[in-house]
Formats: structure tokens, C-alpha cells, sequence
């Protein structure tokens, strides 16, 4: 029997129009796609996670093909990003599964970016929003791309639940001039700059 069982999934995607400057030549677009799974391991201690986050990369691979999808294609994906919100009867390490998972699985369907995924993650009530930080994919120093998304569902996770989250967009920030390296300058390739 699988650990996956989902109560719900939502894509939420947010276009930004302008900063109270010009309009950019292209809107900004982030999004996030989100799952409500039952907590296999609600309400009681499990030594071994590595079975539930093996699973998990299969959802997560979903996740980021919707996102791909629903924002153009993984050519215009510039930041991304990962969380997750356990319900009350969870502890901190159920949400902690997704940050392999996740980011394994948005690496695959992006073409192996290789910047770090940055995460978020709380053990909280239903209806928490979490703010998740976003950078580009393809070096974690570019400054223009520090940016952030709320997510949440208004009736998740319940206390056995856990809402898992992955995070695309295709931008910085609109009108970023505070400097630093710039996506044209990245020349290392490490993943940081």
C-alpha cells in the first residue's frame, strides 16, 4: 500500500505586474503547487523515514511538471524553491523528507539546475501560511532573485496531514537595482556563482 494519500492539490500562481515603476517587458510569475497527504506517521515516532521519502519523489515530480507547465515551459523557470507544513500531530522531520524529494524531483524535470533548493518548513494548524524563500536555480548569489511566496490552504494540514509545497517562478524581482552578481555574469557554474 502506498504512503501517498492525497486529500487535495492547489496551483496557485501570482503575476506581477509592476512595482509602482515601469511595467516590465514581461510580467513576473511565481507559482506554487501544493499536495495534502494524510501523515503516515502521524501520532507516533518512526525510526526509518527513507521509504516515505523515496515515495515522495513521484509527487514531487508531478509538482514540478505542473509548475513547468503552468508557467511556459523549464526554459523561462529562473527560481525555485520547496516547503513544507505538518500538521499538529507530525514532528518538524515529516516536512524535513521533502527537502531530497522535492528537490530531487525539480532538478530532474528542470534539467539538473545547480544551485541549492532553498526550503521552508513548520509544524503548525490548518490554515498556516508560510513565507518560502525563492533564488535562481542556477546560482544561489544572484542577488536580483532573492524573492518570496506564500503558501497555504485554508483548511490544511489538518492534525494528520502534511502540506507539501514546490515553488517555480520566472523571474527576479521586479526593478532589482541593489547590484551584486547578475544571472549574465554567473561564470563559476558551482551552483553559487
Amino acid at each position: 500500500m502506498s504512503l501517498i494519500q492525497i486529500r487535495k492539490r492547489s496551483l496557485t500562481i501570482e503575476t506581477t505586474y509592476h512595482e509602482g515603476g515601469p511595467a516590465p517587458a514581461q510580467p513576473l510569475k511565481l507559482a506554487a503547487a501544493c499536495a495534502v497527504i494524510q501523515n503516515p506517521y502521524a501520532g507516533r515516532y518512526e525510526p526509518d523515514l527513507m521509504p516515505f521519502m523515496a515515495e515522495l519523489r513521484a509527487l514531487g515530480t508531478e509538482l514540478a511538471t505542473e509548475l513547468v507547465q503552468a508557467l511556459g515551459g523549464k526554459d523561462s523557470i529562473e527560481v525555485y524553491s520547496k516547503a513544507a507544513i505538518v500538521g499538529v500531530d507530525g514532528e518538524m522531520e515529516h516536512g524535513a523528507v521533502w527537502h531530497e524529494a522535492g528537490g530531487w524531483a525539480m532538478r530532474e524535470v528542470l534539467g539538473q539546475p545547480k544551485s541549492m533548493v532553498p526550503a521552508n518548513k513548520a509544524v503548525a494548524v490548518a490554515g498556516y501560511r508560510l513565507m518560502v524563500p525563492v533564488h535562481y536555480v542556477h546560482a544561489s548569489y544572484v542577488r536580483s532573485h532573492f524573492n518570496s511566496i506564500e503558501v497555504g490552504i485554508q483548511d490544511a494540514p489538518r492534525p494528520r496531514e502534511i502540506l507539501f509545497a514546490l515553488v517555480m517562478g520566472t523571474g527576479g524581482r521586479v526593478h532589482s537595482r541593489l547590484g551584486g552578481l547578475l544571472k549574465e555574469n554567473v561564470s563559476v557554474h558551482d551552483g553559487q556563482r
